[in-house]
């Protein structure tokens, strides 16, 4: 079954209620958005469908938004320091550096990782 979203940018088709289901968890869908079954004539606000309000991932909300954005806090201040190391003038603190500039890589790497990581595919 078909289902369509209202959007304040415009209307959406999804093929399954499924796909609205991960479009909501990806925050693509709303909670304010309106969602419609092919063939019937009402619109819902998302956040009033059960299914979808359930399928509401926590981790993008609370604790888990500000440990990611301490994360991206933290690797910028990483990478500002290790770029002042390794133009510095001695050959240790650029070693140093250079292994500080693979370590705000590795974690920056991670981060995106997760914030591309679509819901139920592990």
């Amino acid at each position: 079954m078909r289902y369509h979203v209202r959007t304040p940018d415009g209307e959406l088709d999804y093929l399954s209620f499924r796909e609205v289901e991960l479009a909501y968890m990806q925050g693509l869908v709303g909670p304010d958005d309106e969602v419609r079954e092919e063939g019937q004539t009402l619109w819902r606000k998302a956040s009033k469908i059960p299914e979808l309000a359930r399928a509401r991932p926590a981790s993008l909300q609370g604790n888990a938004a500000r440990i990611r954005f301490g994360a991206v806090i933290s690797a910028v201040v990483l990478g500002l320091f290790s770029l002042r190391l390794i133009f510095s003038e001695s050959w240790t603190r650029r070693g140093i550096g250079i292994a500080l500039a693979l370590v705000t890589s590795a974690i920056l790497t991670q981060l995106t990782r997760q914030a591309f990581k679509r819901p139920g595919v592990p």
